[in-house]
C-alpha cells in the first residue's frame, strides 16, 4: 500500500471521485483548488482523497473514495490517518469532513477515526445538487458535518 500526492486528475481518478460525489462540476472545482492523494495496492489505483484549506488552520476532506474491489481492506481508514498526519505536518489544527446523513458506514468510520459531529446542513444536497441522490434506499437531503482537532 502506498499513499502519495498527485497533481493531475486522470479519468481513473475522476471516476472514483464521482463515486463519492456525483456532481462533476463541483468535483472539478474543488480538485483544482485542493491537495489530492491516491492510494495504490500493487500498482493499482485503490482510492483517492482531496483536501482543501477552508479557513486559517482548518482543512476539509472534500472527497474520499475507495474502489469497490478494494473496499473492506481499511484503505479509507488509512487515507483518513494520512489526512490527519499530513494536515498536522502542514500546520493545520482542525480537519473537517462532511457526509450525507444517510451514509451510515461513512458516519461510523469517521467517528471511529476520532471525528465528532459538529452540525447538520439541512437540505444541502437538495440545494446544491441538480439530481436527486438515493443512498441506502433514502433520498439524501442533509449533510452531517464532523471535525477533529489535531495538536
Amino acid at each position: 500500500m502506498e499513499i502519495r500526492q498527485f497533481n493531475s486528475i486522470t479519468k481513473e481518478h475522476l471516476t472514483l471521485l464521482l463515486d463519492a460525489d456525483p456532481a462533476e462540476q463541483i468535483v472539478r472545482d474543488y480538485t483544482k483548488r485542493g491537495i489530492a492523494f491516491e492510494i495504490r495496492q500493487e500498482g493499482n489505483l485503490a482510492g483517492v482523497m482531496v483536501l482543501l484549506p477552508t479557513r486559517p488552520e482548518t482543512i476539509e476532506i472534500m472527497n474520499l473514495a475507495v474502489a469497490k474491489p478494494f473496499r473492506g481492506q481499511k484503505l479509507a481508514q488509512a487515507l483518513l490517518v494520512h489526512a490527519l498526519w499530513w494536515s498536522k505536518e502542514y500546520g493545520f489544527r482542525t480537519v473537517e469532513i462532511g457526509t450525507g446523513s444517510t451514509g451510515v458506514e461513512q458516519l461510523y468510520l469517521y467517528q471511529k477515526c476520532g471525528f465528532r459531529m459538529t452540525h447538520i446542513e439541512r437540505d444541502f444536497f437538495v440545494r446544491y445538487y441538480a439530481e436527486e441522490i438515493i443512498e441506502n434506499g433514502l433520498v439524501l437531503k442533509d449533510m452531517v458535518r464532523l471535525a477533529q482537532d489535531i495538536d
